[in-house]
C-alpha cells in the first residue's frame, strides 16, 4: 500500500470519527450537562435562591418527559447545555419577547421535532417563583429566515414592526432549518396565556408582607 493510500484511508477515518463525534458524542455529553443543570436548578429553587439558569423547558409535543434548562445566551457553551435564552430581549413572562434557541441535532438535540410544532401547541416555562404557558400562534415549518434576518430578535417579532413598543408577552423559539450545515432558521411564534405563581413563592411573599 503506498503513503498516499495510507494517508486517504487515515483522512477518512478521522473524518467517519468527527462525524461520529458530532452526531453521538456531542448528544451524550449534553445530556449529562442537561442533568447536571436540572439538578442545581431543583436544588437552587429548593433552597429559594436563583440559579444561573432561566429555568425548565417543556413542551408536549416533544414527549410527555421533554423537559430541558434554559440558560442564559446563545453562546455555543448554552447551546451545548440546553436551550439557550436571548438576555438581550426580556425574561418570561415579562412583556416583549422572550426568545430562546436549540439545536435540532447534535449537542442534545432539544428542537430535535421543532417541525412538528403546530398553531395551539402549548410551551411551558417553570422559573423559581412562576409557571408560565405560552401557546403558539405559528407552526414550525412555515417560518423560515436567513441567520442573519433580525426581526425575530425584535421586542416585538414582526418585520414590519421594527422599533414597536411591546404590549404583549410573546415567546419566539429558533432552530435550524436542515438537520446539517444550513444558513436558515426556522421560527416559531407564541404568545403568554397562563400565568401561576408557585405556592412556594406565594408563602414568601406572605411571610415578608407587611403586617397589617
Amino acid at each position: 500500500m503506498t503513503l498516499i493510500g495510507v494517508l486517504l484511508i487515515l483522512t477518512g477515518l478521522g473524518f467517519l470519527g468527527y462525524v461520529g463525534w458530532q452526531y453521538y458524542g456531542t448528544n451524550i455529553v449534553a445530556e449529562q450537562k442537561q442533568s447536571a443543570i436540572k439538578d442545581k436548578i431543583e436544588e437552587s429553587w429548593a433552597n429559594n435562591i436563583d440559579a444561573n439558569a432561566v429555568g425548565l423547558l417543556r413542551v408536549e409535543r416533544f414527549g410527555a418527559d421533554y423537559e430541558v434548562p434554559i440558560v442564559p445566551t446563545f453562546s455555543d457553551e448554552a447551546l451545548s447545555s440546553g436551550v439557550g435564552w436571548d438576555d438581550k430581549n426580556v425574561g418570561p413572562g415579562q412583556i416583549g419577547n422572550f426568545v430562546i434557541a436549540g439545536h435540532r441535532v447534535t449537542h442534545g438535540e432539544p428542537f430535535r421535532d421543532f417541525l412538528n410544532l403546530e398553531v395551539g401547541d402549548r410551551v411551558e416555562i417553570e422559573t423559581r417563583t412562576h409557571l408560565y404557558v405560552y401557546e403558539l400562534t405559528t407552526n414550525g415549518r412555515d417560518i423560515r429566515v436567513d441567520f442573519s434576518t433580525s426581526w425575530p430578535l425584535f421586542p416585538v417579532p414582526d418585520p414590519d414592526q421594527r422599533g414597536a413598543t411591546p404590549t404583549e408577552e410573546l415567546i419566539t423559539l429558533l432552530t435550524c432549518s436542515e438537520l446539517f450545515h444550513t444558513d436558515d432558521r426556522q421560527v416559531a411564534l407564541g404568545r403568554l396565556v397562563e400565568t401561576t405563581e408557585k405556592p412556594a413563592a406565594q408563602a414568601a411573599d406572605a411571610a415578608t408582607a407587611p403586617a397589617e
